[in-house]
């Protein structure tokens, strides 16, 4: 397995079990819809994303409030705009 695999493959892992059933889903609907037309540095930035705390996700998501946490890139600004 090459090492895009594997990073796709936490990805979704990470995506998918997040710890409240409402980010298992916004987050892995997400992943589902874009991570296969992602390259490899959007997928390294989606990765770093996923690794942030529920509630600074969930607050950008809602509000797009960073509170200078992470910085916006392809990845975060598709998220701001994702509706499911």
């Amino acid at each position: 397995m090459s090492e895009l695999e594997t990073l796709k493959k936490k990805i979704i892992y990470r995506s998918s079990y997040r710890g409240t059933k409402e980010m298992d889903i916004l987050l892995s609907s997400f992943v589902k819809m874009y991570i296969n037309n992602m390259s490899e540095r959007e997928l390294n930035d989606l990765y770093n994303f996923l690794n942030l705390e529920d509630d600074v996700i969930y607050s950008y998501y809602k509000k797009g409030d960073t509170n200078n946490i992470f910085k916006k890139n392809h990845v975060t600004e598709l998220f701001k705009k994702f509706r499911f």
